[in-house]
């Protein structure tokens, strides 16, 4: 198990992470040391638990705005799998029926020249 250092609002902290995971925890805590900036930039000092608290806030908020996001995105994925199932169900059925007259026009084809070569044939029979 690896342990990082990282710094979060001018305090250190050690922190143990997975082994190969230390590159993404240092991303997270400067994620977390940039929203506590922002929350300074917007509010001033108000105190740093409050700042803290706020940014801790905002980083849920943007958590479950993308959760939100992602259920609807797997929904509407769902329905466009459902949607091309169906897509392709209709275009075997549809490809089905063109193969079914298909051979229907070629029965009533080799019919039609049956009959007409022993019509001729009669014909040629008569003369």
């Amino acid at each position: 198990m690896a342990a990082l250092v990282v710094s979060i609002a001018g305090r250190s902290y050690r922190i143990a992470c997975g082994d190969g995971e230390e590159a993404r925890l240092e991303e997270l805590a400067r994620y977390v040391e940039t929203k506590i900036q922002s929350m300074h930039e917007n509010f001033g000092e108000i105190g740093e638990q409050r700042i803290n608290v706020m940014a801790a806030i905002a980083i849920a908020d943007e958590s479950f705005d993308a959760r939100e996001k992602i259920v609807a995105l797997e929904q509407e994925l769902a329905r466009a799998r459902k949607d091309h199932e169906e897509s392709k169900q209709k275009q075997a059925e549809e490809a089905a029926r063109v193969f079914q007259a298909l051979q229907d026009a070629a029965i009533r084809i080799e019919n039609a020249a049956s009959a007409l070569s022993k019509h001729t044939a009669a014909r040629d029979e008569i003369i």
